[in-house]
């Protein structure tokens, strides 16, 4: 079974996220994704996109947006996301503690959406490279994929989109 991609009528993440999801949003910009690459800027991009209360780390901080951390181990309680954003899985020494870690820190029926290059090798940066999406599929175990789809950005060309999938009790 291929991955469910999306065409271009489709409207993306924001037409999967519901309004009420919407309110409130904290933004986890993960290693990088505040500085757009390697040669964007830090300043209030999260404040100018209408999310107020959202945070980034980095191992190097940049107050008060970015706090220092490292994704592999974040600095965050469980539960704490309604979204989580990267930019740099290619760049986890540690893929499986990378997706551990944003599974741990997303609330239950949380969105996360990775950007990846599938198509093109990563930067020199890399330290690990995608040929398909199915890899990144497998190390997200307690998140269900939502799409696939083509995007073109910052030499990364794919964007995957998961749902941490809602714990149900017993009756």
């Amino acid at each position: 079974m291929g991955d469910p991609g999306l065409g271009p009528q489709d409207p993306g993440l924001y037409g999967i996220l519901r309004p009420s999801e919407a309110e409130g949003l904290a933004v986890q910009l993960l290693q990088g994704s505040l500085r757009r690459g390697e040669n964007g800027a830090r300043s209030g991009g999260s404040e100018a996109g209408g999310v107020s209360d959202s945070v980034g780390i980095d191992l190097v901080p940049s107050p008060p947006l970015v706090v220092r951390g490292d994704f592999h181990h974040q600095p965050f309680d469980d539960g704490t996301f309604d979204f989580e954003f990267s930019n740099v899985f290619d760049h986890a020494l540690y893929p499986e503690k990378f997706v551990g870690e944003i599974e741990r820190t997303l609330r239950a029926g949380g969105v996360c959406v990775i950007h990846v290059a599938v198509s093109t090798r990563s930067d020199k940066y890399s330290a690990n490279d995608l040929m398909s999406v199915e890899p990144l599929k497998k190390l997200f175990k307690r998140s269900e994929l939502v799409y696939v789809r083509t995007v073109d950005g910052f030499g990364l060309d794919t964007e995957v989109l998961f749902r941490k999938k809602r714990v149900t009790r017993a009756p």
